[in-house]
């Protein structure tokens, strides 16, 4: 018995409790038709979270806040805060934007979400990877590249405009066939806690998961200090477009995933720290 719990990871069972997540909230979201209840599954989605990268950290090192904790929080209130205004604008945006009423209302409510997640992850994808090619993106971008340490909360660390780029490419194609706002709502969600698994400090265990899965093992790869090695894993859901863009990289002996000391921009070690002055340094 001993043995066995040496050998058992929160990871080994991180993709049932996911898909629980979802399936706990489109079957509220079918039984309620409200969306208010997403505020507390995802608190509680941040304490599994968090439980999880205390019980098996990847590096110890990345559980102690080093002086960022803080500022993570206002990232998370501000960035999570435009999102809930994003999907709150859902009704007006649909019916003032010019759109195609070609949405498959008749599908399963999952096999939208999914439809969603799809979609989504390709623009916010292709806007990921296009803020590593031009500058004017990239000093916006280089926000969230400033982190130090992985955990959960970092993964909303973004400088708002930036922010607003990717939901832009990320749901403006959903809008335009008209995406209901229960599925924006779902879609929301489940965005933020990929966000949390994706800069997870939990030694996971994936499998065969980690060539589709974009979560903490292949995303650390992109927080490297070295730019030319970070230019890889740009999925926010999954690798699909990493492997067609031909920038999917997995650990390997020639290629190990980052320990502490390996993150942040080489380039600008001295990047700002504190919320403001993020805010401030893209337009310096």
């Amino acid at each position: 018995m001993c043995k066995y719990y040496e050998n058992v990871g929160p990871m080994d069972v991180q993709p049932i409790i996911f898909l629980s997540f979802i399936f706990a909230a489109s079957s509220i979201s079918q039984n309620t038709g409200s969306a208010a209840w997403l505020i507390p599954l995802l608190l509680f989605a941040i304490v599994v979270s968090f439980a999880a990268e205390k019980w098996l950290p990847y590096e110890k090192a990345w559980n102690t806040p080093q002086g960022d904790f803080g500022r993570d929080i206002v990232h998370a209130i501000v960035n999570e805060g435009s999102l809930a205004l994003t999907v709150a604008f859902i009704p007006i945006m649909t019916a003032i934007v010019p759109h195609f009423s070609i949405w498959p209302h008749h599908w399963p409510l999952l096999v939208q979400l999914g439809f969603a997640i799809i979609v989504a992850d390709f623009g916010i994808t292709m806007a990921h990877y296009f803020s590593h090619k031009y500058k004017v993106l990239w000093r916006l971008h280089a926000v969230h590249h400033s982190i130090k340490r992985m955990y959960g909360f970092n993964g909303l660390l973004k400088h708002p405009l930036h922010q607003a780029i990717e939901l832009s490419a990320g749901t403006l194609p959903l809008l335009l066939i008209g995406m209901p706002l229960e599925i924006g709502a779902l879609l929301g969600f489940i965005a933020a806690i990929q966000l949390l698994l994706q800069h997870s400090n939990v030694d996971m265990r994936l499998g065969p998961l980690k060539y589709v899965w974009a979560v903490a093992p292949g995303h650390r790869h992109h927080h490297v200090k070295d730019g030319t090695k970070g230019d890889v894993n740009f999925g926010l859901f999954t690798h699909l477009w990493d492997h067609l863009l031909g920038t999917f990289v997995t650990n390997s002996n020639e290629r190990p995933s980052p320990r502490d000391g390996e993150l942040g921009i080489g380039s600008q070690p001295n990047y700002p720290q504190n919320y403001i002055s993020q805010l401030f340094q893209p337009f310096k």
